[in-house]
């Protein structure tokens, strides 16, 4: 077959492609969906595996397509003279091109983009991203959307159609896509949502209930659930459990300083020991007072994440720094994941965060000002959010509790929000400064908490957090504008790769805070030595020489 034939049956067969595109899709929808699709391999804050890259990748090509078919129709609607078509077709053809040179060259690049991410938090390199699974993933992501799109589309025409009948074409229009839509609405939450979420909760509750061989009932008669315990250990939940049976023992803080030690007090109300959170509540305040707890020279009220996960990481140094001179408790909401449980009980969550906080500083503030424990509050990602829910400043003011460390605090977080946006000018988005920083203060993996304008004051809010975490700096509108995280300077740990794209960036960001993993200190795992140095500039515990803090963090860093 000669050159000219060659060329003759590829440019029918490049038609033939280019018709049945026409005739099934929007070409202005399949071109930005490319470079939507191209954006969306771009980094974000956390790495990703391939099969995330491909929902990113497939999410983000159905929401170009969409957009594209959505302009054309407004385009029509509106009445617009189109440019004649040879020139359009030029144009059309042009961007296509672009839009494949844009696929091929962030394809090529995904993979260091990845692997600078998994440096920059000393994680080891990938053997890259598949690109045929990232194409194939994205392309059954795209089509599933586009089915979804469709019966959309038609079940809108035949209930419009139907409503024809007895009512003016403009009108029917109008009820036919509502209707549409409180259909879908309904299918997707009452069906397919409640579906999935009892699922979960029949999953975890089982999980919940697990008694785990290797972890026995407490012989420390000041733990919960131990001897004479008010709780019974099969009331406490897994995680519970596990929080009541760790932690550290005199013999472990005497390791590390030759004063005199205490054993730590932990308490734990799990979800089966009483029906309300009131009720919850007072069996908790009721244990604490048994064991001793007010006595102490610190209490520390947790607020747990959503699974009743209380992080080791979170509360262990503390109890390092203070000897065994402590008590801390803690009441379960839920026994499903975090985001789950903010969707389903989210107003549980803090009902009951907000039952302990009354129970436990009505009794405290009670207590003679120089006769009882210092009050903390502590809360790591949801725990954070319903912590800072618990209480009002208003209801505090005249006796305040002593301070708050809150971790990963999410981007709903009442307090850091109001925070974050009135930050001191001049002051990043990732470690604001709030007023003289008297009484809020933020912290990182490299510190923060040290430095004031002013003295830290004796009503404390300390925020630890990561530039990298999605969960705190995930932001809705990020689906139109720049988020101000992403300008600079930028957080030591966001790739200088990372780009602001619309709806791609909130995508990818979304993504992130569902499938995202990071080692400790990087994304949503706050290391163990970054809680050291929080809470020894939180607290200020007396006693400890700098050789034997350094001796003592070293314990809590990674080896």
């Amino acid at each position: 077959m000669t050159k000219h034939k060659l060329l003759k049956k590829a440019r029918r067969h490049a038609g033939e492609v280019i018709a049945f595109l026409r005739e099934h899709f929007s070409i202005v929808g399949l071109l930005l969906g490319a470079i939507f699709f191209a954006f969306s391999l771009t980094p974000s804050l956390l790495p990703r595996s391939e099969m995330v890259q491909g929902l990113i990748s497939g999410l983000s090509l159905a929401a170009g397509y969409g957009l594209g078919v959505m302009g054309t129709w407004l385009w029509a609607i509106l009445g617009i003279p189109s440019p004649p078509r040879r020139i359009f077709y030029g144009i059309k053809s042009f961007i296509a091109v672009v839009s494949g040179l844009l696929i091929v060259v962030f394809l090529w690049r995904a993979d260091t983009w990845q692997n600078n991410i998994r440096e920059l938090m000393g994680m080891d390199p990938t053997s890259g991203i598949r690109s045929l699974v990232v194409a194939i993933v994205a392309v059954l992501i795209f089509f599933l959307c586009l089915a979804l799109a469709r019966l959309f589309r038609k079940t809108f025409r035949y209930l419009a159609t139907q409503l024809e009948r007895i009512v003016p074409p403009r009108v029917s229009h109008i009820l036919g896509l509502a209707t549409a839509f409180l259909l879908f609405w309904a299918i997707i939450d009452g069906i397919l949502f409640s579906l999935a979420l009892r699922s979960a909760d029949t999953t975890h509750r089982q999980l919940d209930a697990l008694m785990e061989p290797e972890i026995e009932a407490p012989d420390n008669p000041y733990r919960a659930g131990g001897p004479d315990s008010l709780l019974a250990w099969e009331d406490m939940g897994r995680q519970g459990r596990r929080f009541l049976a760790g932690g550290p023992t005199r013999e472990d803080f005497q390791a590390f300083a030759e004063q005199e030690s205490n054993e730590v007090i932990r308490v734990y109300v799990g979800l089966n020991a009483a029906e309300t959170p009131e009720e919850r509540a007072g069996l908790a305040l009721a244990e604490l007072k048994r064991l001793g707890a007010f006595e102490r020279s610190m209490l520390v009220l947790i607020t747990p994440t959503g699974t009743g996960w209380v992080d080791p990481a979170g509360i262990n140094p503390i109890e390092h720094l203070k000897r065994g001179d402590i008590a801390s408790v803690a009441a379960q909401y839920s026994y499903l994941p975090s985001p789950v449980s903010l969707m389903a009980e989210g107003a549980y969550g803090m009902e009951s965060a907000r039952a302990l906080f009354q129970a436990v500083y009505g009794h405290w503030s009670n207590l003679p000002r120089d006769d009882r424990p210092a009050l903390y509050l502590f809360g790591l990602s949801l725990g954070a959010l319903n912590s800072d829910r618990s209480f009002d400043f208003y209801d505090i003011i005249e006796d305040p509790f002593d301070g708050a460390l809150w971790s990963g605090p999410p981007f709903r977080s009442p307090t850091w929000q109001d925070a974050t946006e009135r930050r001191n000018p001049g002051s990043p988005a990732w470690l604001p400064r709030f007023r003289d920083d008297s009484v809020i203060r933020f912290a990182n993996q490299h510190g923060g908490l040290r430095k004031g304008a002013t003295d830290w004051g004796d009503f404390r809010i300390a925020f630890l957090q990561y530039a990298s975490d999605p969960i705190t700096f995930f932001s809705p509108q990020s689906l139109y504008s720049e988020p101000d995280w992403l300008k600079s300077p930028r957080g030591p740990d966001v790739s200088k790769d990372l780009r602001w794209f619309p709806v791609v960036t909130m995508l990818q960001l979304a993504a992130d805070m569902t499938a995202g993993t990071a080692p400790p200190g990087y994304g949503h795992t706050i290391a163990a030595e970054h809680y050291f140095d929080a809470w020894l500039a939180l607290v200020e515990p007396r006693g400890w020489t700098e050789s034997d803090l350094e001796i003592l963090r070293e314990k809590f860093s990674p080896h």
